[in-house]
């Protein structure tokens, strides 16, 4: 009667512990490579993004820019207190709007966008947290990463802070239901390179100092 108790229980733990087993991901070589594949995408597309400042007339479809805008709102922020927003404009006459608005700030009548279709305005809350600043930069980017990676160009326009300081900026928040001590941190301008993409400066020496 023991042994066939104790074979019993073996047999018992054999078939749990077969049981996790099977519950848990199990590595393949294909796996492997799938991952380092993925692994390497994303390292290319880190090293090879430029700032682009000549685009097309030619929208970009909505569905690639809701992705951007995804992941621009996966970007670490301070606490986790997701300080940033993002206005994405596609529609010509805001846009246009914006363009005359960021280029009185310098006192010009020139196009900041350089002609891009479409502008990611990120502005961060202030009152949210005090990493409102830092929260914005990450957001923008991953807004221009992303924009790389799905194959558009893309370029940081500064003085968002100013346009968004201005009454007709402060309108369009408030056409939106924006409310906040909201400050603009920049615009991510999208769009389809007009012409050759831009190559890479060589990088600075003495750019990474080590201890070891």
């Amino acid at each position: 009667m023991k042994n066939t108790s104790l074979i019993i229980s073996l047999a018992l733990a054999f078939i749990g512990l077969t049981s996790c087993t099977n519950n848990q991901p199990v590595e393949t070589p294909e796996t492997n490579n799938e991952t380092q594949t993925v692994m390497n995408t994303t390292m290319n597309d880190l090293l090879t993004r430029r700032s682009v400042r000549s685009y097309t007339d030619e929208m970009p479809p909505r569905e690639v820019i809701e992705e951007i805008c995804e992941a621009g709102t996966y970007a670490p922020t301070g606490m986790n207190r997701q300080s940033p927003i993002i206005i994405a404009v596609t529609n010509r006459e805001v846009r246009d709007q914006l363009s005359r608005l960021n280029a009185a700030v310098m006192g010009n009548d020139s196009d900041p966008f350089y002609g891009a279709p479409v502008v990611l305005v990120v502005l961060a809350d202030r009152a949210a947290a005090m990493t409102w600043h830092e929260d914005g930069s990450l957001v923008m980017g991953n807004l221009m990463n992303a924009a790389h990676a799905k194959g558009l160009g893309s370029c940081w326009i500064h003085r968002a802070k100013e346009v968004f300081e201005t009454e007709e900026g402060q309108a369009i928040l408030k056409n939106l239901g924006i409310e906040g001590d909201y400050v603009g941190i920049g615009n991510c301008i999208l769009g389809y390179v007009n012409g050759d993409y831009p190559e890479a400066r060589p990088r600075k020496e003495n750019y990474v100092y080590w201890i070891e």
